[in-house]
């Protein structure tokens, strides 16, 4: 017997224009999904329908919108991907530094998850995935206000997963570790910049501090999220899943 596919569902996935984002976006539509972006620029997949996170009554609109479409039914999956990083310790962190982060990586997470459980409560069914980190995990120097952005995500997938369960609802955060995506060359970029050190014996010593020896790609992660969403993950809810090359093993 194959493995059992996904039924064709429709995925609203934040933040799917870069990254992983985008990486999970292509994902589903390789499978056949109807897939909506929610960004604050075009993306190369799914319907696109811009979206600034931070702005609650615009992320509920949005998503109100696309429940109204008359030829969808429901959506059954919501991916929370939408997210920045800033690097810098508490005192260096500001109040609207640390606001603006938090607006993006955990209101907007809120603001969607909010919207689409009523839809899902109704059909019974759906499945929520938080992009967390692996700071969701464990500590890592001057990432105050992300790390704890992230513990937040995982804090959200296990409270709405409980809260949700009798639903047949599940909500389940993804942890990576270091992934190359444009964010991660941002952060190199900045790094080096600033140190005046080689990228590219940066990018080798991050590939050095992973056990598997090698950074993490954003198809990986994809691929991840997809397995967790589908129905062969049916009895997984309220995890925190760690792709990170062994990582937080450490």
């Amino acid at each position: 017997m194959g493995i059992r596919r996904l039924v064709k569902k429709n995925v609203v996935i934040t933040g799917a224009s870069s990254g992983i984002g985008l990486a999970i976006a292509k994902k589903f539509l390789d499978e056949g999904h109807r897939v909506f972006n929610l960004d604050i620029q075009q993306g190369e997949y799914g319907e696109f329908i811009a979206c600034d996170m931070t702005q609650h009554e615009e992320v509920q609109q949005a998503l109100a919108q696309i429940l109204s479409s008359p030829d969808l039914g429901a959506i059954d999956v919501l991916v929370c991907n939408a997210g920045k990083h800033l690097s810098a310790n508490i005192e260096d962190t500001s109040e609207q530094a640390f606001l603006d982060l938090f607006n993006l990586n955990v209101k907007g997470a809120f603001s969607a998850t909010q919207a689409v459980l009523p839809s899902m409560r109704a059909q019974q069914s759906g499945s929520i995935v938080y992009i967390a980190s692996d700071q969701a995990i464990i500590g890592k120097t001057n990432s105050f206000a992300y790390n704890l952005s992230k513990h937040a995500l995982a804090s959200m997938a296990k409270t709405t997963a409980l809260d949700y369960a009798k639903y047949n609802i599940r909500a389940n955060a993804i942890c990576p570790g270091t992934i190359e995506t444009p964010l991660y060359h941002q952060a190199i970029d900045k790094y080096c910049a600033q140190s005046g050190v080689d990228k590219a014996l940066v990018h080798k010593e991050e590939g050095n501090e992973q056990p598997i020896g090698r950074i993490g790609q954003a198809h990986e992660v994809a691929s991840l999220c997809y397995f967790i969403a589908s129905e062969e993950a049916a009895f997984i809810t309220g995890s925190l899943q760690v792709i990170d090359g062994g990582y937080t093993t450490k």
